[in-house]
């Protein structure tokens, strides 16, 4: 699955009738939604130094936590971030994407002075996970620098759709 855009929802829970006893009761959900997830600084400006990320990689992970999801890892390099998570039924990806940058680029904008022009890019790319491969993703967001010794971000998102069998529109800028 590949998630992007926007989603409005309504909140609302619906009572659906139980094939047991016919009666109106929630049913129970059970979810294991693993997501990773793709974004980079506003035209990919190298903001993420080595004195901000490992300061902002923990408070990111605190708005994911107060937003009910849970960030298994989170890492990157100057122009971008990934990040592992669980996303809980109750929310929408989009929303909790859209919290996290605002929450984190007000965050640095007011714990660092010097970074008043830094913002995320507005879009982002995200794949759920299966569980047999959480491993390999979480190995592979550890080791985000050596990496990006070898290919840059748009070369790695365009790695990751073609494996997912996504079209590549060429105004996206990736090719």
């Amino acid at each position: 699955m590949v998630a992007h855009g926007v989603s409005h929802g309504t909140g609302e829970q619906l009572n659906i009738a139980s094939p047991v006893s016919g009666g109106t009761e929630m049913a129970h959900t059970y979810t294991d939604l693993l997501v990773h997830i793709l974004f980079s600084t506003e035209k990919r400006q190298p903001f993420l130094d080595q004195e901000l990320r490992p300061r902002l990689f923990p408070y990111m992970g605190g708005i994911l936590k107060r937003l009910g999801s849970v960030p298994l890892m989170m890492n990157g390099v100057e122009d971008h971030v990934h990040l592992l998570l669980v996303l809980p039924p109750t929310l929408c990806l989009a929303d909790v994407i859209e919290k996290l940058k605002a929450n984190s680029s007000k965050w640095i904008h007011e714990s660092f002075p010097r970074m008043r022009r830094f913002a995320w890019q507005s879009d982002y790319t995200a794949f759920s996970v299966s569980p047999s491969n959480r491993e390999r993703v979480l190995d592979y967001i550890s080791r985000q620098e050596e990496h990006h010794w070898k290919r840059s971000y748009q070369q790695e998102v365009l790695v990751f759709l073609k494996k997912s069998r996504i079209g590549v529109d060429p105004r996206w800028g990736l090719d």
